[in-house]
């Protein structure tokens, strides 16, 4: 009988080399671009402010319609990526908001620069996607802390938008900073055409020469061999659909994760907002709640508050990279949200304001950041690749709709009682944590499921294992 080999086998067999390190690099681009179009949401709004005259609602319009456009693309952008490549997906979205986010840069007013941004927003919706994609060229024992790596790419693009606001906004303004702020999206659109079809989305999709092409190629660029035999090819079945994320197998990570999304995004951008508002707010131990400022005060970002901006992007680096791959992608997450919530505690106490006040929010956002990191780690790795990429989407678009409502609860509730606004986010991170321990799945140390077919057999293979464990005693896993 010829001999065989499975797409993981061959990625076993390369390892990481040469050809993952200018995955990462490009893939990182993408993350790049992705965290300097977010960041200068907090310094555009503050210039329009007093530019354009615009009351504060309208200001927190241009932050909303980025997040609405891409909460409704996570799932579109996932859907093309499952059904017609991880590539396709990814260049498309990425050409889209180079394009959009040139043009926001000349919007000649209000309502022009709201539709512009919105399909800016629709654009980043596919960004998720570069995830999907670098994990699909990962080996099992370097997925984990290659993709926590992927996430050092952000907090460099939320640093860099930072240090460019701050020498561009003074004398050249926000169009500029705009124009500017698509660079890393040029360079990306310039040597995407480098970047390869996943091998795994090829098999899957019937296109077994194709993919053993790319293997090659990866192998040649590592200077390793591939696997003896034949590529083995999977059934075609249809990919994207949204009921196989309901599947028995499937519904109940679905949803938790799901909740898990929103509750991260809800808590990530609440203590950001936070930041701002409590630094503002003076004397907590004297006040309840924080009056409103006059909508139309003008106060343009000074220099302090780049280097404000700076300390607290810098709690945006991975913070528990070793974690992943030593106690686990769920106690991670688990580990991440408690220790969210036990920062938000001290905050109900009269503490310093510019030494224990910021000490303490540094910490939160860094756990709460680390929390980001795993989901994104331990999505992509428990869906299997005929519909991860809609995962990831859907995924992403329940982030979203959390970051569309911690506005209310970060800046409107707290105007009633800051410790209320406290209790939301410290009770939302608990709840979040036992979601993390639920999850049915552990991906440390899985292999990447091509089909759900495959998860019913590691689950009946689990069983079967477990079974003779008890039968014979053995400690064999």
């Amino acid at each position: 009988m010829p001999e065989t080999f499975t797409v993981d086998d061959a990625l076993e067999a390369i390892g990481f080399g040469k050809f993952q390190w200018k995955i990462s690099f490009l893939t990182g681009l993408s993350w790049v671009a992705d965290a300097m179009e977010m960041m200068i949401l907090s310094i555009l709004g503050p210039q329009l402010h007093c530019e354009w005259r615009l009351p504060s609602y309208k200001v927190a319009l241009i932050t909303s319609v980025v997040f609405i456009g891409m909460g409704i693309s996570s799932p579109i952008w996932g859907n093309v990526a499952d059904k017609y490549g991880r590539k396709v997906g990814l260049k498309v979205c990425m050409c889209w908001t180079l394009y959009y986010g040139l043009l926001s840069a000349f919007a000649p007013a209000y309502g022009w620069l709201l539709f512009l941004r919105s399909l800016v927003g629709f654009g980043i919706g596919g960004a998720p996607q570069s995830v999907t994609l670098y994990s699909e060229f990962l080996p099992m024992k370097a997925r984990g802390i290659c993709i926590m790596l992927i996430a050092a790419f952000w907090a460099i693009g939320a640093v860099f938008e930072v240090l460019l606001a701050l020498m561009v906004m003074p004398d050249l303004g926000w169009r500029w900073l705009l124009g500017l702020s698509t660079v890393p999206l040029a360079i990306f659109v310039c040597f995407c055409f480098w970047l390869p079809e996943s091998p795994r989305f090829d098999v899957l999709s019937g296109r077994r020469e194709k993919a053993m092409a790319t293997l090659t190629r990866i192998a040649k660029e590592n200077g390793k061999t591939l696997p003896q035999g034949r590529l083995i090819a999977y059934n075609q079945n249809e990919r994207g659909r949204f009921k196989d994320l309901f599947a028995p197998q499937y519904w109940k990570t679905t949803l938790l994760l799901w909740f898990i999304w929103f509750s991260n995004a809800f808590s990530y951008y609440g203590i950001i907002l936070l930041t701002t508002e409590l630094f503002q707010a003076g004397d907590l131990c004297a006040r309840a709640k924080i009056e409103p400022d006059c909508s139309l005060e003008c106060r343009y970002l000074t220099s302090a508050d780049y280097k404000d901006l700076l300390w607290t992007t810098l709690a945006e680096f991975p913070v528990v990279l070793l974690l992943v791959d030593y106690i686990g992608r769920k106690k991670s997450m688990a580990l991440c949200f408690l220790m969210f919530s036990l920062c938000i505690l001290p905050l109900y106490a009269c503490i310093g304001r510019y030494v224990s006040l910021t000490i303490f929010i540094f910490i939160a956002r860094a756990f709460i950041s680390g929390g980001y990191q795993v989901v994104f780690v331990y999505t992509p790795e428990v869906f299997p690749t005929e519909n991860r990429a809609l995962a990831m989407g859907t995924s992403s678009a329940m982030a979203r709709l959390g970051a569309l409502i911690t506005p209310f609860v970060a800046q409107v509730l707290l105007r009633t009682s800051v410790y209320l606004t406290l209790s939301v986010y410290c009770s939302c991170s608990l709840l979040a944590g036992v979601a993390s321990w639920l999850l049915p799945i552990e991906t440390l140390g899985r292999n990447l499921q091509e089909s759900s077919l495959d998860q019913e057999t590691a689950g009946q293979t689990t069983s079967t294992t477990r079974e003779s464990d008890n039968t014979t005693g053995s400690a064999d896993q």
